[in-house]
């Protein structure tokens, strides 16, 4: 659950969704550095697409993103298409979090892998140029893929491809708590394989067992 710690009764919230189980996340928000830790000391644990849709870091007045690019225990995921986010923040995001609290995220609208054009999400109409996808001016969603993204994190942060991949597999199960059964290659866990070529292409998806 995202939820901005800014909030009336964010803190109460966040406490009881804790208890329910629930991965609570710090996004779409204003939030100043003491709310998002506050929220964290109530058990908060992670951030929304950093960067996007959260007040830009300020030297004097961080926001959340002072507690992201700080604070060890907490993970964060970010969109890594070049548009969202400067390939040399990513850098900057990768050194701080290491290559255990990142989790790679797209951000997809149903107009992935479609030709630039008009198409919907929800209400709204997008507009997909070049790459961006947009309503009104503004970026709403993205057009990545998740392989598209482990070749950016390779490309724009230098990491190895075994950190990458980690990024996009086991780190998200982590953070959702299901890491016994997904996101590693290992006797007991379920059988949901992405095969990939030397490129870091999707040649291939095994789901459950079953080629697809």
């Amino acid at each position: 659950m995202t939820i901005a710690p800014e909030l009336d009764r964010a803190q109460e919230t966040i406490a009881e969704a804790v208890k329910k189980g629930v991965c609570v996340s710090l996004g779409h928000s204003d939030a100043p550095l003491g709310a998002a830790r506050a929220a964290m000391a109530v058990g908060a644990r992670h951030a929304t697409h950093t960067f996007n849709a959260m007040r830009p870091l300020d030297h004097r007045d961080p926001g959340i993103l002072g507690l992201v690019l700080t604070n060890s225990d907490l993970s964060a995921d970010i969109i890594v298409d070049g548009i969202h986010v400067d390939p040399s923040v990513v850098e900057l995001f990768m050194k701080l979090k290491g290559p255990d609290k990142a989790v790679l995220i797209t951000d997809a609208t149903s107009a992935t892998g479609m030709p630039d054009g008009h198409y919907r999400l929800g209400s709204f109409e997008l507009e997909v140029k070049d790459g961006r996808c947009l309503t009104g001016g503004k970026l709403a969603g993205s057009v990545l893929t998740m392989d598209q993204a482990v070749r950016n994190v390779m490309k724009f942060a230098g990491l190895e491809p075994g950190d990458a991949l980690r990024t996009a597999t086991l780190n998200p199960a982590k953070v959702v708590g299901i890491a016994s059964q997904r996101g590693k290659l290992a006797p007991g866990a379920r059988a949901d394989i992405v095969v990939l070529d030397s490129s870091y292409h999707v040649i291939r998806t095994v789901i459950g067992g079953a080629g697809i």
